[in-house]
């Protein structure tokens, strides 16, 4: 479907970005607030115990919907990332998408996606300055 061609960044914009966003935001930019604002909401719900869960579930969707936002945006032939980045980020969505599902059980803590987005994050504002 034509749908699902549309990239993680478009993706991102519209669905994390507030409605008077400034237009000058690098793709790179965009997606590293994305994750600042998911995580934040991660780590707070998660510190504030088992009477936060709904939060954290809400928080964890987020994530998880951004994830599968990369995902699929990398999945996809005409994407220019050099295709061992393209499967290490495909991986991640794989492993979010099953810690995710940990986590909500009760299986897990939360932990591992903040340390993977915290990471992502240092990435991309590393390849920011580069850029």
């Amino acid at each position: 479907m034509e749908g699902q061609n549309v990239n993680a960044l478009q993706m991102a914009q519209s669905a994390y970005s507030a409605p008077n966003q400034n237009k000058t935001r690098s793709p790179r930019a965009t997606e590293y607030a994305a994750f600042v604002r998911i995580t934040s909401q991660i780590k707070q719900a998660h510190e504030a115990g088992r009477r936060a869960f709904p939060a954290l579930a809400a928080a964890l969707h987020k994530n998880r919907k951004l994830w599968r936002t990369l995902a699929i945006d990398v999945a996809d032939k005409d994407n220019v990332l050099p295709a061992e980045l393209r499967a290490r980020i495909f991986y991640l969505y794989e492993f979010t998408d099953y810690h995710t599902d940990e986590v909500l059980a009760g299986r897990a803590k939360p932990t591992a996606l903040i340390e993977i987005n915290t990471a992502i994050m240092r990435g991309l504002a590393e390849r920011e300055r580069v850029s």
